[in-house]
């Protein structure tokens, strides 16, 4: 009796639903916390300009793509605005809106028009739309596009079973669909700004400029809607006057209708998978990480420093080293045709990096060991793949996680050797610096080996070195604008551990960015 008192409860099925969409946005936010969005706007970013004038083009060409399939348009106007800036993201979505609902139109006036106008008619908005259309042209295309009675996807391929003309159509959109694209853009651009830009990359006065930029282009939306609004009720007033129009223009919230207990119970189960997706997601941070980078380790010394005395077990760098001296110059460049000839003498070394014993050795004696491993096993892969411009070039199959390596009697892949072997028992960030993965984006490769008498000197050296040099660390101090190696893009959580942001960790080799900061 009282599942029956509660199914026939319009009151309940409208509790569930409000509950479901609580859950879901909070769920959604979860997610969003737990993705490493950093790291993918980092990656999407670089990619893009990588790309120059086709980056746009390729992601307005997604953007039709996914608005013709009904994705929501703000997810990607908000990328947009992350990746492209104020400006060119502007211009981009503003385009491919415009095209995708140009394309959207013309497929429901001839290819699609029967499902197009089957979908017209389970929309009980539409006949009003249509009404007012007639009465209004362009104008009410204008207004509807300001203040969407129906989502943006939908409404392009509704708009074309209307009789408005195809370029009054096109034009309208182009210029009403400005306000509502712009504020999301500036959405996604300051969230890029407050993800990336550290502490020191912009001043105060510069984040006040960008907060009430903001809260106006908000408030300009916002206010632009509601006159829309008010306008399209003085058309339905109009309308309805003259005896021709049997459906109010009324917001989808402010319109009364029956519980829809199918949809209730579908936006239930999406909340009840979502919430499922967060808890997992906020539980496997550190895993999720790895899809846009290396994954996040806790930094930890497992080996006690020995002290380094004459006895101190060491093991013999010095063949590597010479290897080192005499085919890398001081700026890192290395001469491969130098090094291929005497790649005798490189395979010498790594089969005694393949079958060394490293149990007696102490803590600075295996981190100059692994890192020294990682570097030469590095040179071996190119030399392996004679020809290549780019390390990028080599199949991942054979690259960073394809490829194995013996050290110490154990195959390693390179990203072993360094997220494993380095990175795993060692609390040292500054190794970043030092192993070096044959890519213009890394630090130059040292030319001479490391040792456990002289790697705190050696990782000092390396370290400052990428902070004095401007393709790594710029800091502009009238400005305030910070360029940093993608190596804290990357590694941010290891420089974390150490202090509590990448920019006081840079500023330990900036007397200019201490002081700013």
């Amino acid at each position: 009796m009282s599942n029956q008192k509660t199914a026939s409860n319009p009151r309940a099925w409208s509790v569930l639903r409000i509950t479901s969409i609580v859950a879901i946005v909070g769920a959604v936010l979860l997610i969003i916390r737990a993705l490493p969005t950093q790291q993918g706007i980092a990656l999407l970013s670089d990619y893009v300009a990588e790309l120059g004038w086709l980056g746009p083009v390729l992601f307005g060409i997604v953007y039709i793509i996914g608005a013709l399939l009904f994705v929501p348009g703000s997810l990607l106007t908000l990328a947009a605005g992350a990746v492209f800036g104020l400006a060119l993201g502007t211009l981009t979505v503003a385009l491919s809106a415009t095209t995708a609902g140009a394309i959207a139109f013309l497929l429901a006036r001839t290819a699609l028009r029967s499902r197009i106008e089957k979908l017209a008619s389970d929309n009980p908005k539409f006949g009003a739309i249509d009404t007012a259309i007639s009465e209004g042209g362009w104008r009410i295309v204008g207004l509807l596009r300001l203040s969407p009675a129906i989502p943006f996807s939908i409404a392009n391929y509704l708009f074309g079973l209307t009789k408005v003309r195809f370029w009054h159509y096109v034009g309208t959109s182009l210029f009403t669909m400005l306000p509502g694209t712009f504020m999301y853009v500036y959405l996604g651009y300051a969230g890029r700004a407050s993800a990336t830009a550290g502490s020191a990359g912009r001043s105060p006065f510069q984040w006040a400029l960008l907060g009430v930029g903001l809260l106006a282009t908000i408030v300009v939306t916002v206010y632009v809607t509601k006159l829309a609004q008010k306008a399209l009720a003085e058309t339905e007033a109009k309308a309805a006057a003259k005896g021709k129009s049997s459906e109010p223009i009324r917001d989808p919230a402010e319109t009364a209708r029956p519980i829809n207990r199918k949809g209730a119970l579908m936006m239930a189960t999406v909340a009840a998978a979502l919430v499922g997706t967060a808890g997992y997601a906020s539980a496997n941070k550190a895993k999720l990480a790895s899809i846009f980078g290396p994954p996040r380790v806790t930094l930890e010394e497992k080996f006690a420093a020995a002290p380094q005395n004459a006895d101190s077990p060491t093991f013999d760098h010095s063949a590597f080293n010479a290897l080192l001296s005499a085919h890398v110059d001081t700026n890192g460049w290395v001469d491969y045709a130098g090094l291929a000839a005497d790649r005798s003498q490189l395979d010498a070394y790594l089969n005694q990096i393949a079958t060394a014993d490293i149990t007696p050795l102490g803590r600075n004696e295996r981190l100059a060991f692994y890192i020294n491993a990682y570097n030469a096993y590095t040179l071996t892969l190119i030399l392996n793949h004679p020809g290549i411009e780019s390390i990028k070039d080599i199949d991942s199959s054979q690259r960073w996680d394809g490829a194995t390596w013996q050290v110490a009697g154990k195959p390693y892949s390179l990203n072993q050797i360094e997220h494993e072997l380095i990175r795993g028992q060692f609390a040292e960030p500054r190794i970043h610096f030092a192993v070096n993965c044959a890519s213009i984006g890394c630090p130059p490769l040292r030319n001479e080996a490391f040792t456990g008498a002289q790697i705190e000197a050696q990782l000092a050296s390396q370290t400052a070195y990428v902070h004095s040099h401007p393709r790594w660390f710029e800091f502009d101090e009238s400005t305030r604008s910070l360029k940093l190696t993608r190596l804290y893009q990357w590694y941010g959580s290891d420089f974390k551990q150490v202090e509590d942001s990448v920019e006081l960790f840079a500023a330990r080799y900036s007397p200019a960015l201490k002081k700013a900061l």
